[in-house]
């Protein structure tokens, strides 16, 4: 069995502490490997290093550090396939899901190799006599990044991009049950330029969180997972005086309006709610047809797409749509909250629980679920199930419907589908959700803005990736500078303006 330990220094270096923990493939079920945790004396040492390393780091001029970020780009575009097979391998997703995992964090890494130009400050040239005010963005020092299973190369990407380009060194804690891919990302940059010791990779738990929290040297800690514990890592961190930026759980509704197109809805309600085995936190987990004929017709166009959907192992090739979920006690969990939907009188119309892949038997797998008629009592409604249930939640108005988006606690993300442009401007102007779809069913915006939901969703004042991620990585300091050149004036005890 291989163990898996940390990237420190730009090296492979085991765990220390003795302890470990399995880390699985979820489409046999098997354990595959075990992951170091680290101590709290590993991760201290970590950050010290990674002190070390910062300062020469941060007065490497941004130029140069973009071609590191260039260098970086073009070898995760040579190792896309890699990539892709070392994260379905730890994750369960497809293939072509994998791909695409990687190519939305590779979409922030080029927007990095632009970091120069969001990096500038600003200037005033003779602000008053002789005076002359100028504001420079400098490194933080030492950040750190947590991030989840579901992304294992995307986020950490998302993380490391704007945070490295910007003169930062990185402590990376990603999830002890996809550690692979962040430690071929670690050594790809290596290979791309970046200095040994900017980037340290450090696996661990709670304990190595706990101790990215405390640590004195870290600046600034992101977070994505779920609600309670980036609520958790959110207090802790700003109790110790470090910026965070925590992102958490969702639970994105669509709005499904009587004129939109109704196969083009439900093939996004089935691309956006089973995609990934719904374990992405911008899924659709709820639909929202606006009044009883919409509702009608929406559900029977779902039931024979879902009831085509191939569930498989990523590596049954590029037709299977979904794989499994990340751990057995997911998939326990997700069967229970569907049971739960059954007791509590929500209409199951496609059950997904006793699904059997051939060959495949201990992997963690659940079929595509469909509920309609959904109460917000219920718990598959007040949950996030994070797996592959979609849930039918009928209004009769588009007030209501809307009503409904706007009181759940979460807002990460949500859609309208309609052909009406004055609802379609209405819902995205009204709605108090942080990213919003238009006939689009998951509105991750591109890499040049910014990534963040609203609510429950979300805690901090700046987003992910864009020039938020900057001015998050950064620090502002600002000059007044003044040269007397002929200026005759005596001491003044009055604080006055400058002209």
């Amino acid at each position: 069995m291989t163990d898996i330990g940390h990237w420190i220094n730009g090296k492979l270096v085991p765990g220390t502490s003795g302890r470990f923990t399995e880390v699985f493939n979820p489409a046999t079920g098997e354990v595959q490997a075990r992951v170091a945790l680290a101590t709290v004396a590993e991760l201290n040492a970590a950050v010290a290093d990674a002190a070390k390393a910062q300062v020469k780091w941060a007065a490497t001029n941004p130029q140069r550090r973009a071609r590191v970020m260039m260098a970086f780009g073009a070898l995760i575009n040579k190792n896309m396939e890699k990539l892709a097979e070392m994260v379905s391998r730890e994750h369960g997703k497809t293939i072509p899901d994998a791909r695409g995992d990687v190519q939305r964090g590779l979409e922030v890494i080029e927007v990095c190799m632009g970091a120069p130009a969001l990096l500038k400050g600003e200037a005033t040239d003779n602000a008053g006599p002789g005076i002359d005010i100028y504001s420079m963005r400098q490194a933080l020092g030492v950040v750190a990044g947590i991030t989840p299973f579901n992304f294992p190369a995307m986020i950490p990407l998302w993380k490391m991009g704007p945070a490295l380009s910007s003169g930062n060194a990185m402590i990376l804690k990603p999830s002890e049950r996809t550690p692979s891919t962040s430690i071929f990302l670690a050594q790809l940059l290596q290979e791309a330029g970046l200095p040994d010791g900017v980037l340290q990779v450090v696996n661990g738990d709670k304990e190595t969180v706990d101790a990215i929290l405390d640590n004195e040297t870290i600046q600034a800690v992101g977070f994505v997972g779920s609600t309670p514990i980036a609520q958790y890592i959110y207090g802790r961190a700003a109790a110790n005086g470090k910026r965070a930026q925590c992102f958490g759980g969702a639970k994105n509704h669509m709005i499904i309006m009587p004129d939109a197109d109704l196969d083009k809805a439900a093939d996004a309600l089935v691309g956006a709610g089973y995609g990934a085995a719904g374990e992405r936190c911008m899924a659709i987990s709820v639909a929202v047809p606006v009044g009883e004929k919409t509702a009608d017709a929406l559900v029977a166009k779902l039931l024979p797409r879902i009831e085509k959907l191939k569930v498989g192992p990523y590596t049954a090739g590029e037709d299977v749509d979904f794989g499994p979920v990340i751990t057995k006690a997911s998939a326990d969990r997700i069967k229970g909250l569907i049971a739960s939907g059954v007791e509590q009188g929500a209409d199951l119309v496609v059950d997904g629980r006793n699904i059997s892949i051939q060959g495949y038997e201990k992997g963690f797998y659940v079929g595509p679920s469909l509920f309609d008629r959904v109460e917000t009592n219920m718990e598959i409604y007040k949950q996030e199930i994070f797996g592959p249930v979609l849930s039918v939640v009928r209004r009769g108005t588009y007030e209501e419907a809307l009503s409904l988006v706007i009181d759940n606690e979460y807002g990460n993300g949500t859609a309208i589908f309609t052909a009406d442009g004055d609802t379609a401007r209405d819902f995205a102007s009204r709605v108090n959700v942080g990213m919003v779809g238009i006939n689009f069913p998951i509105p991750v915006p591109l890499s040049y803005y910014t990534f963040g939901g609203w609510k429950k969703s979300a805690f901090g004042d700046l987003n992910q990736y864009g020039p938020d991620a900057f001015r998050f990585y950064t620090k502002t300091k600002t000059v007044t500078a003044r040269w007397f050149s002929g200026i005759k004036e005596g001491a003044s005890l009055n604080f006055k303006a400058l002209d």
